[in-house]
Protein backbone atom coordinates (compact mmCIF):
# COMPACT_ATOMS: atom_id res chain seq x y z
CA UNK A 1 0.00 0.00 0.00
CA UNK A 2 0.84 3.60 -0.89
CA UNK A 3 -0.33 6.55 0.92
CA UNK A 4 -0.12 9.71 -0.52
CA UNK A 5 -0.33 13.43 1.31
CA UNK A 6 0.01 16.81 0.61
CA UNK A 7 1.33 17.98 3.32
CA UNK A 8 5.33 17.34 5.37
CA UNK A 9 3.21 17.25 8.30
CA UNK A 10 1.20 14.82 7.44
CA UNK A 11 3.72 12.22 6.72
CA UNK A 12 4.29 12.36 10.90
CA UNK A 13 0.85 11.52 11.37
CA UNK A 14 0.57 9.08 9.17
CA UNK A 15 3.69 6.69 10.50
CA UNK A 16 2.10 6.90 13.75
CA UNK A 17 -0.96 5.49 12.83
CA UNK A 18 0.87 2.95 11.06
CA UNK A 19 2.46 2.24 14.30
CA UNK A 20 -0.44 1.13 15.47
CA UNK A 21 -2.35 -0.41 13.28
CA UNK A 22 -0.49 -3.14 11.61
CA UNK A 23 -2.95 -2.80 8.46
CA UNK A 24 -2.22 0.78 7.24
CA UNK A 25 1.83 -0.62 6.92
CA UNK A 26 3.06 0.76 3.36
CA UNK A 27 4.97 3.66 1.82
CA UNK A 28 4.10 7.11 2.54
CA UNK A 29 4.66 9.53 -0.69
CA UNK A 30 3.96 13.57 -0.62
CA UNK A 31 2.92 15.10 -3.03
CA UNK A 32 4.95 18.76 -2.74
CA UNK A 33 3.90 21.78 -4.51
CA UNK A 34 1.08 24.11 -3.56
CA UNK A 35 -1.19 24.10 -6.59
CA UNK A 36 -3.79 26.10 -4.65
CA UNK A 37 -1.92 29.12 -6.34
CA UNK A 38 -0.32 29.95 -9.52
CA UNK A 39 -0.51 29.28 -13.01
CA UNK A 40 -2.13 25.63 -14.20
CA UNK A 41 -1.89 26.93 -18.08
CA UNK A 42 -0.90 23.62 -19.92
CA UNK A 43 0.72 21.70 -16.30
CA UNK A 44 1.28 18.92 -18.21
CA UNK A 45 3.36 19.69 -20.54
CA UNK A 46 7.09 21.19 -20.68
CA UNK A 47 6.18 24.84 -21.63
CA UNK A 48 3.25 24.88 -18.42
CA UNK A 49 5.37 22.94 -16.27
CA UNK A 50 8.25 25.14 -17.06
CA UNK A 51 6.19 28.22 -16.84
CA UNK A 52 5.10 27.25 -13.44
CA UNK A 53 8.87 26.81 -12.01
CA UNK A 54 9.63 30.33 -13.15
CA UNK A 55 6.66 31.40 -11.36
CA UNK A 56 7.99 29.89 -8.49
CA UNK A 57 11.92 31.15 -9.29
CA UNK A 58 10.03 34.77 -9.30
CA UNK A 59 7.91 34.22 -6.00
CA UNK A 60 10.50 32.91 -4.17
CA UNK A 61 13.27 35.52 -5.21
CA UNK A 62 15.86 37.02 -3.00
CA UNK A 63 14.14 36.15 0.61
CA UNK A 64 13.86 32.95 3.09
CA UNK A 65 13.13 30.59 0.55
CA UNK A 66 15.40 31.88 -2.56
CA UNK A 67 16.78 28.82 -4.66
CA UNK A 68 14.14 26.43 -3.30
CA UNK A 69 12.55 26.39 -7.14
CA UNK A 70 15.58 24.70 -8.42
CA UNK A 71 17.26 22.68 -5.97
CA UNK A 72 15.21 19.35 -6.38
CA UNK A 73 13.28 19.70 -3.31
CA UNK A 74 9.90 19.67 -5.17
CA UNK A 75 9.94 17.75 -8.15
CA UNK A 76 5.91 15.80 -8.48
CA UNK A 77 6.58 14.92 -12.11
CA UNK A 78 9.47 12.67 -10.68
CA UNK A 79 6.97 11.67 -7.99
CA UNK A 80 4.19 10.87 -9.67
CA UNK A 81 6.53 9.00 -12.27
CA UNK A 82 8.03 6.60 -9.95
CA UNK A 83 4.52 5.84 -8.42
CA UNK A 84 3.42 4.97 -12.12
CA UNK A 85 6.12 2.55 -12.23
CA UNK A 86 5.47 0.73 -9.41
CA UNK A 87 1.77 0.58 -9.69
CA UNK A 88 2.63 -0.94 -13.43
CA UNK A 89 5.31 -3.48 -12.04
CA UNK A 90 2.94 -4.37 -9.18
CA UNK A 91 -0.31 -5.08 -10.28
CA UNK A 92 -1.29 -5.70 -6.55
CA UNK A 93 0.15 -2.26 -5.64
CA UNK A 94 -2.85 0.13 -4.02
CA UNK A 95 -2.78 3.58 -3.12
CA UNK A 96 -4.46 5.77 -0.68
CA UNK A 97 -5.05 9.23 -1.25
CA UNK A 98 -5.32 11.05 2.21
CA UNK A 99 -7.10 14.59 2.12
CA UNK A 100 -8.35 17.24 4.25
CA UNK A 101 -11.19 20.11 3.73
CA UNK A 102 -8.75 22.40 2.35
CA UNK A 103 -7.78 23.83 -0.92
CA UNK A 104 -3.97 22.81 -0.80
CA UNK A 105 -5.25 19.25 -0.46
CA UNK A 106 -8.10 18.73 -2.61
CA UNK A 107 -5.91 20.48 -5.43
CA UNK A 108 -3.18 18.44 -5.38
CA UNK A 109 -5.68 15.28 -5.42
CA UNK A 110 -7.16 16.79 -8.65
CA UNK A 111 -3.72 17.49 -9.92
CA UNK A 112 -2.50 14.23 -9.15
CA UNK A 113 -5.92 12.04 -10.69
CA UNK A 114 -4.55 12.44 -14.38
CA UNK A 115 -1.64 10.06 -13.11
CA UNK A 116 -4.47 7.70 -11.42
CA UNK A 117 -6.81 7.14 -13.83
CA UNK A 118 -5.01 3.89 -15.77
CA UNK A 119 -5.68 2.45 -12.06
CA UNK A 120 -8.71 2.64 -11.60
CA UNK A 121 -9.93 0.42 -8.72
CA UNK A 122 -6.76 0.39 -6.63
CA UNK A 123 -6.52 3.95 -6.13
CA UNK A 124 -8.81 4.92 -3.14
CA UNK A 125 -9.66 8.57 -1.11
CA UNK A 126 -10.20 9.18 2.05
CA UNK A 127 -11.12 12.93 2.15
CA UNK A 128 -11.95 13.91 5.31
CA UNK A 129 -14.53 16.49 5.09
CA UNK A 130 -16.90 18.06 7.66
CA UNK A 131 -16.04 14.62 10.03
CA UNK A 132 -15.65 14.91 13.65
CA UNK A 133 -13.07 13.85 15.10
CA UNK A 134 -11.23 13.34 18.90
CA UNK A 135 -8.59 15.96 19.72
CA UNK A 136 -5.96 14.85 22.53
CA UNK A 137 -8.41 16.72 25.15
CA UNK A 138 -10.96 14.48 24.69
CA UNK A 139 -12.83 17.60 22.83
CA UNK A 140 -15.22 16.81 19.52
CA UNK A 141 -13.24 19.00 16.74
CA UNK A 142 -13.24 19.07 12.57
CA UNK A 143 -9.85 19.24 11.23
CA UNK A 144 -8.50 21.38 8.25
CA UNK A 145 -5.08 19.48 7.84
CA UNK A 146 -4.79 15.83 8.22
CA UNK A 147 -1.73 16.16 10.91
CA UNK A 148 -4.58 17.61 13.95
CA UNK A 149 -5.81 14.29 13.67
CA UNK A 150 -4.07 12.76 16.58
CA UNK A 151 -2.44 8.99 15.32
CA UNK A 152 -5.05 6.96 17.22
CA UNK A 153 -7.98 9.18 15.41
CA UNK A 154 -6.69 7.89 11.87
CA UNK A 155 -7.58 4.02 13.44
CA UNK A 156 -11.36 5.30 13.02
CA UNK A 157 -10.67 7.38 9.82
CA UNK A 158 -9.20 4.54 7.53
CA UNK A 159 -12.86 2.96 7.10
CA UNK A 160 -13.83 6.04 5.26
CA UNK A 161 -11.34 4.58 2.34
CA UNK A 162 -13.22 4.00 -0.68
CA UNK A 163 -12.45 3.58 -4.43
CA UNK A 164 -12.39 6.71 -6.27
CA UNK A 165 -15.22 5.74 -8.87
CA UNK A 166 -14.98 5.52 -12.77
CA UNK A 167 -17.68 8.56 -12.45
CA UNK A 168 -15.47 10.80 -10.70
CA UNK A 169 -12.25 9.74 -12.52
CA UNK A 170 -14.56 10.89 -15.85
CA UNK A 171 -15.77 13.95 -14.36
CA UNK A 172 -12.82 15.48 -12.11
CA UNK A 173 -10.20 15.62 -14.74
CA UNK A 174 -13.07 18.02 -16.28
CA UNK A 175 -13.23 20.34 -13.66
CA UNK A 176 -9.66 20.49 -12.73
CA UNK A 177 -8.64 21.23 -17.10
CA UNK A 178 -11.71 23.88 -16.99
CA UNK A 179 -9.44 24.98 -13.79
CA UNK A 180 -6.29 25.23 -15.43
CA UNK A 181 -7.75 27.01 -18.32
CA UNK A 182 -9.30 30.05 -16.73
CA UNK A 183 -5.26 31.62 -16.34
CA UNK A 184 -6.67 32.66 -12.39
CA UNK A 185 -3.75 32.68 -9.51
CA UNK A 186 -5.59 31.48 -6.47
CA UNK A 187 -7.69 28.36 -5.80
CA UNK A 188 -10.27 28.27 -2.63
CA UNK A 189 -12.15 25.55 -1.66
CA UNK A 190 -16.32 26.30 -1.89
CA UNK A 191 -17.44 23.06 0.16
CA UNK A 192 -16.67 19.26 -0.88
CA UNK A 193 -14.34 19.32 -3.49
CA UNK A 194 -15.48 22.51 -5.72
CA UNK A 195 -12.73 25.10 -6.17
CA UNK A 196 -13.51 28.56 -6.83
CA UNK A 197 -10.69 30.91 -8.32
CA UNK A 198 -9.54 34.41 -7.59
CA UNK A 199 -7.31 37.15 -9.06
CA UNK A 200 -3.08 36.77 -7.67
CA UNK A 201 -3.78 40.17 -5.20
CA UNK A 202 -6.78 37.92 -3.84
CA UNK A 203 -4.94 38.27 -0.23
CA UNK A 204 -3.82 41.62 -0.26
CA UNK A 205 -6.91 43.78 1.12
CA UNK A 206 -6.48 41.48 4.26
CA UNK A 207 -3.00 41.10 4.42
CA UNK A 208 -3.12 45.34 4.65
CA UNK A 209 -5.56 44.93 7.57
CA UNK A 210 -2.38 44.28 9.74
CA UNK A 211 -0.02 46.82 8.59
CA UNK A 212 -0.28 49.55 11.21
CA UNK A 213 1.16 53.53 11.74
CA UNK A 214 3.84 52.02 13.64
CA UNK A 215 6.87 49.71 12.56
CA UNK A 216 6.84 46.07 12.07
CA UNK A 217 8.75 43.13 10.72
CA UNK A 218 7.40 42.14 7.66
CA UNK A 219 7.39 38.18 9.22
CA UNK A 220 5.12 39.43 12.32
CA UNK A 221 2.30 40.68 9.88
CA UNK A 222 2.40 37.38 8.19
CA UNK A 223 2.75 35.58 11.20
CA UNK A 224 -0.23 38.08 12.52
CA UNK A 225 -2.28 37.23 8.91
CA UNK A 226 -1.59 33.42 9.34
CA UNK A 227 -3.24 33.49 13.04
CA UNK A 228 -6.14 35.59 12.05
CA UNK A 229 -7.07 35.60 8.76
CA UNK A 230 -10.18 33.61 7.35
CA UNK A 231 -8.11 32.73 4.03
CA UNK A 232 -4.58 31.90 4.66
CA UNK A 233 -2.08 30.49 2.53
CA UNK A 234 2.08 30.16 2.68
CA UNK A 235 4.36 32.33 4.06
CA UNK A 236 6.14 32.55 0.55
CA UNK A 237 3.31 33.99 -1.20
CA UNK A 238 2.26 36.62 1.69
CA UNK A 239 5.67 38.08 1.41
CA UNK A 240 5.98 38.23 -2.57
CA UNK A 241 2.62 40.43 -2.07
CA UNK A 242 3.97 42.46 0.60
CA UNK A 243 7.11 43.20 -1.90
CA UNK A 244 4.68 43.98 -4.79
CA UNK A 245 2.62 46.31 -2.94
CA UNK A 246 5.79 47.51 -1.38
CA UNK A 247 7.31 47.75 -5.20
CA UNK A 248 3.87 49.91 -5.93
CA UNK A 249 5.15 52.46 -3.34
CA UNK A 250 2.22 51.68 -0.85
CA UNK A 251 4.16 51.48 2.90
CA UNK A 252 6.57 52.92 4.04
CA UNK A 253 9.48 50.47 4.33
CA UNK A 254 13.38 50.49 5.87
CA UNK A 255 15.67 47.78 6.28
CA UNK A 256 17.11 45.15 3.63
CA UNK A 257 13.51 43.61 1.32
CA UNK A 258 14.57 40.17 1.16
CA UNK A 259 13.67 37.66 4.26
CA UNK A 260 10.97 38.56 6.28
CA UNK A 261 13.18 39.04 9.26
CA UNK A 262 15.33 41.66 7.54
CA UNK A 263 12.64 44.90 7.02
CA UNK A 264 9.90 46.29 8.84
CA UNK A 265 7.20 47.81 6.84
CA UNK A 266 4.04 50.71 8.10
CA UNK A 267 1.28 52.89 6.78
CA UNK A 268 2.37 55.92 4.83
CA UNK A 269 1.39 59.13 6.91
Amino acid sequence: MIHIVFNEADIKVIKEAMALDETLQGEVTQIKDDYAVGPLGNIYIGEGIEARKQWWREILAGGDYAGKADGGEVDDYKTVAELVGTMRRDPEQLIWIWAAQNKHDVSGYYWLLKYMQEFQGRVFILYLNNLPFINEKGNIFYPNWLYEIPAKEFLKAKKLAREITLSEFEVDPDEWTKLCGENKGIRLLEGGKKLGQEDYDFYDAELIKFITPDWQKASKIIHQYGSKAKHTTGDAYLLWRLKVMIAQDMFDVQGKISNMKEFEIKIKV
